[in-house]
């Protein structure tokens, strides 16, 4: 079993920056992949960036060259930056891991959740 807690969230004007933390307890060693999604009131849940064991990334297309994904394997925690926020950003954020007995075609552990609002 993983566990994950989220921090970071919050209100911010748009331009403005937020730092997602997302840490991770349990079975650790079993995670081979980590990253955020996001959903929107009345949208689905769309994947925002993801993080692999071996440091690959990858972002959806709306946030690239604005959000960074990262993480210290020594705290077993992950971050988005997000930079540039725009109001279209505004939605609950959450953490996700994957692990070889949750792969892709599975639901992955998931965090609680945490707001980003964006106002303009």
């Amino acid at each position: 079993q993983v566990q994950l807690v989220e921090s970071g969230g919050g209100l911010v004007q748009a331009g403005g920056s937020l730092r997602l933390s997302c840490a991770a307890s349990g079975s650790i060693f079993s995670i081979n992949a980590m990253g955020w999604y996001r959903q929107a009131q009345g949208k689905q849940r769309e994947l925002v960036a993801a993080i692999t064991s071996g440091g690959s990334t990858n972002y959806a297309d709306s946030v690239k060259g604005r959000f960074i994904i990262s993480r210290d394997n020594a705290k077993n925690t992950v971050y988005l930056q997000m930079n540039s926020l725009k109001p279209e950003d505004t939605a609950v954020y959450y953490c996700y891991a994957r692990t070889a007995e949750r792969p892709a075609y599975t639901s992955p552990y998931w965090g609680q959740g945490t707001q980003v609002t964006v106002s303009s």
